[in-house]
């Protein structure tokens, strides 16, 4: 079955950008929000993302940016009239409710796009799976979550899985599919189907794994250099330019922390400062390398006042 009705609950950063490029490849696109306010704080983002990817067409036509693969391909000529329509068409068509029984009365595939609070994910599951019909897939755009957490919550383990995006789709588009020991592997495969159909490079993962591909290898080279810098043995200036120039790579750890934001640098070094309390202290030395405590420290007191690494 291929999906045709696409619901995503929460419209966050990435919740909207997930149906915005679902409904400007073709999808009828449905994002379920808890409350009012919920939508006023998620309509500026897809008024946003009308504009960004816009202008992404505007630039591509006349040559002047990096190419958007999340938009159009680049073995053939851009028919900027025919993208641009699709950029109205998606933007036009997208629905924004609150009644959730409505939201996913005909929902062939359910995306949810929420905080990573495992509790609030539970009570979400409960409170949709019957009003689910029969046919309904459901994926957790979760990051650090694994999916086989939840999947008794939602009421078919069966059509429950992960699909997990990098920010910036229209652009960076890869989706990483996870599925958990009760996915059926025929809804595996529709996953990565749908994947590719909204332009997106499907990366399968077969094994359950926090961070998935992505975030398993970025994360432990963002601690690596902010450990660096937090003890003292060079400034993120220097570090950034060891990564890049004895790489080649566009971006050093810090310039990539000032991008997705220090508040989520934080968190992820928060996280892994709470687990050495549980370990012996040979296996702490031996798993937690880093200085969590000072580098902690450091990224709290520069969010305090506001400053960035760059600017």
């Amino acid at each position: 079955m291929s999906f045709k009705k696409v619901v995503v609950a929460g419209g966050g950063v990435l919740g909207s950008q997930i149906a915005f490029q679902a409904a400007y490849c073709g999808f009828d696109v449905t994002i379920w929000l808890r409350s009012q306010g919920s939508i006023g704080r998620t309509q500026p983002k897809l008024d946003n993302l009308k504009k960004t990817y816009e202008e992404a067409i505007e630039s591509m036509a006349a040559g002047t940016g990096s190419w958007c693969a999340g938009i159009a391909d680049s073995d053939a000529p851009l028919d900027k009239a025919a993208c641009l329509a699709r950029v109205q068409a998606a933007y036009e068509g997208l629905k924004l409710e609150l009644d959730m029984a409505a939201a996913v009365a005909d929902a062939d595939l359910v995306i949810e796009s929420m905080a990573e609070d495992p509790k609030a994910k539970v009570e979400f599951y409960q409170k949709m799976a019957p009003l689910l019909p029969t046919k309904t897939v459901i994926a957790t755009n979760s990051s650090t979550l694994l999916p086989s957490q939840f999947a008794k919550y939602t009421g078919r383990p069966k059509k429950y899985l992960s699909l997990h995006f990098a920010n910036s789709i229209w652009k960076n588009n890869t989706a990483e599919i996870m599925g958990q020991a009760q996915t059926d592997p025929a809804v595996f495969d529709q996953l990565v189907e749908f994947a590719n159909q909204i332009r997106m490079i499907a990366l399968p993962v077969r094994k359950e794994k926090n961070g998935y591909l992505l975030n398993s290898m970025l994360v432990p080279f963002l601690l690596s250099g902010l450990d660096l810098w937090a003890s003292g043995v060079s400034d993120p200036k220097s570090i950034d330019i060891a990564w890049t120039h004895g790489t080649g790579a566009p971006k050093g750890p810090f310039q990539i922390i000032d991008t997705v934001g220090l508040a989520t640098a934080l968190n992820i070094v928060n996280q892994y400062q709470s687990v050495p309390g549980l370990l012996s202290p040979l296996l702490k030395k031996m798993m937690m390398p880093y200085n969590f405590k000072t580098i902690s420290k450091l990224l709290q007191d520069m969010l305090d006042k506001g400053e960035k690494f760059y600017g």
